[in-house]
């Protein structure tokens, strides 16, 4: 690095701006990467957009951003530990385990020295040239504050996540119960003063109904909640629909205005017959039942015989480091997760078609350093201005932390190694790694999102769907629109097969719709107590560390009942329907099966129920078959068969196309008590699956602010349909869709973006003219993704497993099978399956894998 103490363009430096409130300082992390500012050479930070670059020799990531951004000063930032002064004399005692609320937080300068250093590259493009600056200088000292004193890019993200503190007040605390008795179930209730079924909230004084709002969260109410309080002057209520397993949910003090707290909302529910799922007697606080929860929904990380689970190292042996702010976690009633998200990448970039992708090649150690040529080329034409912006950089900046094993060993010192106070007790001296924070992909990946955004735990199989739609949109729009099969989200791709057969006339009616993920219903048959489980491999189910007193046992099942439920001879269906040849409302029969079949084939248990407006998580076993592997061959679907007559095709041509809706399902969707509208989006979003499937779709997304957003009827969307805004145009526009397109979709959806883009993805063949022909026919239809060679075998790749009463709460680790040459553990022994528990990366016990993989959560299958 050049050295002087003269550079003839520092005097530019003084018209140089710090950062505003607004911007994001790259300080930490290097954007690119994962090297970091406690690295020997630490950050360099663009003093023009305050962008974090490391100085790696191979990868060059500043010199890169100089060249290409023109803006040639930065500040190096170097961060070392302060040497930890014990407060304990000589000889005394340690402190007793910590078990009630007494922590204090240590502010990050307290723990850390920082060195700064100003650079110019203007003067030296390859290494920058570090320059002497007064820093006793007004505007010096004014830029490198503002830099140094402002919040980093991830505690920013940190600090949005959290704003929205809720607490309690006078009302909540002071709540006095009028009446009781309980309220109508789930299904049948409504608001007292009109038919609403949906947006409801629970006055917890007397126990009436009102509907919510018309604008409150978006969605539709009429404002009868509001009305009781204005007429009783009873202040708190709480929504239903939104109560958890843990005792939250969402509590509204119209006195105060805002969003509360309510402390002994679980005694206020049973009064009106809502008996909270799994809470135990107790005078424990929350804040202490949330710390027992944690350490009770963790994952051992010791083997049967009670031995560690020996850490592994090296290429594609790299934890996630849980996110947030560890210290938060004592001052909230829901703790900060990122779980769901860890297990989700690194069982995705454990697949070859990832690996080779993001990283051009598979996790295999090499002498020389190596970065990927895909990524290297990327980051000299990126056409984002920050990497922290660009969904492509991030994903090869993942790839390169994952699969490199450059940040895969042990931690260089234990005591500043990372540490969760709500985590489970882990082997002393073991030599954990740090971890990667991927804080700069979740807040890229969850922008905007409603539940994504935030720090609370989230459903992983939601957030895998979730993740593919943000990449095939980033790859939509970066290609144009062309299609591009090699894009590693198309190995999920399936068609889905379902066949209609009206049972007066015999005639059918087929359908393919495409899917990423099978969801199969998982049997529920409550054991008795004392009761012997009949069910496969009886008496060697264990729910590991969730046993117990007053612990529900469901009798096991094997994945080969789940999926005949769902695609064999016992998943015909029999329902009411219309038939459109004439015979009016009669019995029909429904089956599905597979059109194609995936290259990765992605199953998940539902093995959760609504009860009492609780939704609530059932430890159900279920067995795989002999070795792991699946045989699907006998659950492909072949279309139209000789002999059978096709139904009439009812849809109107003269309109835009649109989604067709299941009438049966409908019907038994709003025999349920759900709105119209809500059961149409429902049906839209699961592909017409049936109506349990749209019933757990509808519970997991009644928070969604355009549930009741009214679906446009055929012919409505061409000149009564206002013209949508321009702004809505151009930005479906940039991802690769025709300004026709864009404006049909909008349409379509009401001017809802986020369905529009998915309405354009089901409607690849639309061009977007309301007077094009009818793009129904055989020959225009586009073939459904995947493959119907036979034979369709399928061995386990990865499993991701859950502890805690509900998906949207407790713990989610990734069990996956790697191959011999990739894991080394520090004794330099591999192991066929690797436990990845956030940051923690072990060599799994062969108990463990096989306990838990009767409850996993999601199955990932490699086609063979």
């Amino acid at each position: 690095m050049s050295m002087s103490a003269t550079c003839p363009h520092v005097h530019e430096i003084s018209g140089l701006r710090e950062p505003k409130l607004s911007q994001s300082v790259h300080r930490e992390e290097c954007t690119q990467c994962f090297d970091n500012q406690d690295g020997p050479k630490g950050i360099d930070v663009c003093l023009v957009c305050f962008n974090g670059s490391c100085l790696d020799s191979d990868r060059h990531h500043t010199r890169n951003h100089a060249l290409r951004s023109g803006h040639s000063f930065t500040l190096n930032v170097k961060r070392t530990p302060k040497k930890k002064v014990s407060n304990r004399a000589d000889g005394e005692e340690p402190p007793a385990k910590m078990k009630k609320l007494a922590i204090n937080e240590e502010r990050e300068e307290d723990k850390y020295e920082h060195a700064t250093v100003f650079k110019c590259w203007k003067c030296d493009l390859q290494d920058g040239k570090e320059v002497s600056i007064d820093v006793a200088n007004a505007s010096t000292k004014r830029l490198t504050d503002g830099i140094m004193l402002s919040l980093s890019s991830a505690r920013q993200s940190e600090v949005k996540a959290w704003e929205e503190e809720i607490t309690a007040c006078e009302h909540t605390l002071c709540l006095e119960q009028l009446q009781s008795g309980s309220i109508p179930q789930e299904g049948l209730a409504h608001c007292a003063s009109c038919e609403l079924t949906s947006n409801l909230w629970l006055c917890l004084t007397c126990g009436a109904l009102g509907c919510g709002r018309a604008q409150f969260g978006g969605t539709g109410g009429n404002g009868h909640a509001l009305a009781h309080f204005n007429t009783t002057q009873h202040p708190v209520c709480v929504k239903l629909g939104t109560i958890t397993p843990e005792g939250g949910a969402d509590v509204y003090c119209y006195a105060c205005n805002d969003a509360r707290v309510d402390p002994e909302l679980v005694n206020h529910l049973s009064t009106f017959g809502i008996n909270v799922a799994a809470q135990k007697k107790t005078e424990k606080s929350m804040t202490e039942l949330q710390i027992e929860q944690n350490l009770l929904f963790d994952f051992s990380l010791t083997a049967e015989d009670g031995s560690a689970l020996q850490p592994i190292f090296g290429a594609g042996a790299t934890g996630l480091s849980n996110l947030g702010n560890r210290h938060q976690l004592f001052f909230t009633t829901m703790a900060p997760h990122s779980c769901y998200m860890a297990s989700v990448i690194q069982t995705l970039f454990s697949l070859p078609l990832f690996q080779i992708r993001y990283y051009g090649k598979g996790p295999s150690g090499t002498e020389s350093p190596y970065v990927s040529p895909t990524a290297a080329a990327h980051w000299e034409n990126c056409t984002q201005a920050l990497p922290a912006d660009c969904l492509e950089c991030q994903m090869y900046k993942l790839a390169d932390g994952l699969l490199s094993g450059r940040y895969s060993k042990p931690h260089s010192d234990h005591e500043q190694a990372p540490t969760d106070a709500l985590a489970h007790p882990t082997p002393e001296h073991t030599p954990w790694q740090a971890g990667l924070k991927p804080a700069g992909f979740k807040a890229l990946v969850g922008k905007g999102h409603a539940e994504f955004s935030t720090m609370r735990q989230q459903d992983a199989e939601e957030f895998f769907s979730h993740l593919l739609t943000v990449l095939r949109r980033f790859n939509h729009s970066n290609t144009r629109g062309v299609s591009d099969q090699s894009e590693p989200t198309e190995s999920f791709a399936f068609g889905l097969e379902q066949r209609l057969q009206c049972q007066s006339c015999h005639r059918v009616r087929y359908r393919v719709d495409t899917m990423d993920v099978l969801s199969l219903g998982v049997p529920a048959h409550e054991l008795a107590d004392g009761e012997a489980d009949t069910g496969e491999e009886a008496g060697t189910i264990g729910a590991p560390d969730e046993s117990g007193p007053g612990k529900k046992r469901y009798r096991s099942v094997s994945l080969e009942q789940c999926l005949n439920l769902l695609l064999g001879p016992s998943g015909q269906e029999a329902l009411e329907y219309q038939c459109e040849g004439g015979c009016g409302k009669v019995n029909a029969v429904r089956q599905m099966q597979f059109a194609t079949f995936p290259d990765i084939l992605v199953l998940h248990a539902k093995k959760f129920q609504l009860v009492n407006w609780v939704p609530t998580k059932l430890d159900i076993p279920v067995i795989l078959p002999e070795s792991d592997e699946l045989h699907l061959d006998n659950y492909l679907g072949h279309g139209l068969q000789s002999g059978e007559v096709e139904l009439p095709d009812s849809s109107n041509t003269s309109g835009p196309s649109q989604p067709e809706v299941d009438v049966e399902a409908l019907s038994q969707l709003e025999a349920m008590g759900f709105p119209t509208v809500s059961c149409q989006n429902a049906l839209i979003a699961t592909g017409n699956a049936g109506a349990e499937v749209a019933m757990e779709w509808l519970i997991m997304h009644m928070e969604d602010p355009d549930i009741n957003v009214p679906i446009q009827t055929a012919g409505s969307g061409t000149g009564n349909a206002p013209e949508p805004p321009a702004e809505q145009v151009a930005m479906l526009a940039d991802m690769g869709f025709t300004s026709a397109q864009a404006k049909k979709a909008l349409r379509e959806t009401d001017g809802n973006v986020e369905r529009a883009v998915e309405w354009l993805f089901n409607h690849p063949d639309d061009t977007g003219e309301d007077n094009s022909p009818a793009t129904s026919s055989s020959e225009t239809k586009k073939a459904p993704p995947g493959s119907s060679r036979l034979p369709a075998r399928y061995r386990l790749k990865a499993f991701i497993s859950h502890k805690g009463p509900s998906v949207h709460s407790g713990h989610y680790v990734a069990h996956i099978r790697m191959p011999r040459s990739d894991a080394m553990d520090v004794d330099g022994a591999v192991s066929d399956w690797v436990l990845f528990n956030d940051e923690k990366v072990v060599r799994a016990d062969e108990t463990s894998v096989r306990d838990l993989k009767k409850l996993a959560y999601m199955y990932i299958f490699e086609r063979e």
